[in-house]
């Protein structure tokens, strides 16, 4: 299991580009990552995003159910949306970082399995 954040502020969405692994290297997804055996999909989420980006989140509404990923067999993403509650985000794990507006959405190469939640997170936007 993966879960992603769409961290929302002022109307824009954070993307994070990938420096690792090599076949995903330079493509921007949701910050997030995989949940550890025993931990909520919720309390992972909240890990990971302090982990790579140094913030403290609140997560809001679940985004659409199970999306599939190419990485194995089975595997799913589960993205909420989250905002800010301390700190500014850095790329501690991450490439580079960029705030998007709904009119830039499509400015970054989405990684396949994050290219599909992008529209159903342009109504939080607004």
């Amino acid at each position: 299991m993966v879960v992603g954040a769409a961290i929302i502020a002022g109307g824009r969405l954070l993307a994070a580009q990938r420096g690792e692994p090599p076949e995903l290297a330079g493509g921007w997804e949701f910050p997030g990552g995989k949940v550890d055996p025993g931990e909520s999909d919720r309390d992972a989420l909240i890990r990971e995003c302090h982990e790579e980006l140094g913030v403290k989140i609140a997560l809001g509404d679940r985004i659409g159910g199970d999306w599939p990923l190419a990485l194995g067999v089975g595997s799913v993403l589960r993205v909420w949306t989250a905002e800010l509650v301390e700190g500014e985000p850095q790329p501690l794990e991450h490439l580079a970082l960029r705030w998007l507006a709904p009119h830039e959405l499509y400015d970054v190469a989405w990684l396949p399995g994050d290219l599909p939640i992008v529209e159903a997170i342009r109504p939080y936007l607004s």
